[in-house]
């Protein structure tokens, strides 16, 4: 049951990490795996079978956000946008009582109150001068093409792993959002149909993505490891920055101009119910409170 868990936690992050405005890392917070999570991949080589066994169900999982839950949340955000994008602020706020109890009972100092305005104001400044992607991008093969993807892996990666930080944003800001989105479908869809050219093609662009993303998160997870040991309350203070500011940038980063009434219920609704589930899959973040003190 356990592992079950894992994997639905996994796709909830998967999910998240192809929405702009929204964070995987956050939704790592919101359901306890985080630390844990960042532990496991710094220490893979070192702790090789508990860490590989922390990461597959969430592997697993974000594997299946990515690539087969990413129709239905398309469809979703066509069909009831305002209610999706609810739902995700929803999750996003269901972590704050988990990134909480990291800080409660600790005095409030000068650099607590920094981190939480710096990163409040960095997220919302990204979103702010609008996450839309520029001109077409070169997706075909070539050596160069391949070390830009790598590069844009490196900083997707690295980005998506931070709490708050959309790496999907990053990659519309850097005009390469939907050509990977749809690199990733249109790849599944050459694997399920057979189409050896398709598959040749998928591979040329996410092979070298996939490497800078491997890339990106072993180094930016060693960078938070340090920081989660040597300054802890920064660390969460400057979390709930990021969560304060995400539904901020979700609201930003979207068309709310239609809302009626029968929206208003529905998206309320939404809210309430991805509250409720991100505190739900959040329910063993208590246990990883050990190096908060």
């Amino acid at each position: 049951m356990k592992f079950i868990f894992e994997i639905l936690k996994g796709t909830v992050m998967g999910i998240a990490n192809i929405i702009p405005g929204v964070s995987g890392g956050t939704m790592a917070v919101s359901m306890g795996i985080y630390d844990k999570m960042i532990h496991a991949v710094t220490h893979l080589f070192k702790e090789f079978k508990k860490s590989f066994m922390i990461l597959l169900p969430i592997g697993i999982g974000m594997l299946l956000g990515i690539v087969g839950l990413s129709f239905v949340i398309k469809w979703m955000f066509r069909v009831i946008p305002i209610q999706t994008n609810l739902l995700f602020i929803g999750l996003i706020l269901g972590g704050l009582p988990a990134v909480w109890k990291r800080v409660k009972g600790v005095a409030i100092r000068p650099q607590h109150i920094i981190g939480l305005l710096v990163f409040f104001a960095l997220v919302v400044f990204l979103a702010a001068i609008d996450g839309t992607e520029g001109a077409a991008v070169d997706m075909s093969f070539s050596v160069i093409n391949c070390f830009k993807l790598l590069g844009v892996g490196i900083v997707a990666a690295a980005t998506m792993v931070i709490p708050g930080v959309s790496g999907s944003m990053m990659l519309m800001l850097m005009g390469y959002y939907n050509p990977v989105v749809s690199s990733v479908s249109d790849f599944a869809k050459a694997v399920f149909s057979f189409d050896i050219a398709g598959i040749m093609n998928g591979l040329g662009i996410l092979v070298p993505f996939g490497i800078g993303v491997v890339i990106g998160i072993f180094a930016i997870a060693k960078l938070i490891e340090i920081l989660l040991v040597k300054c802890p309350h920064v660390v969460f203070w400057s979390i709930i920055g990021l969560i304060l500011a995400s539904p901020i940038a979700i609201v930003l980063l979207n068309d709310f101009s239609g809302l009626n009434v029968f929206h208003a219920i529905t998206a309320a609704i939404a809210l309430v119910i991805g509250f409720i589930i991100a505190l739900f899959l959040g329910g063993d973040g208590k246990d990883s409170k050990k190096k908060a003190a």
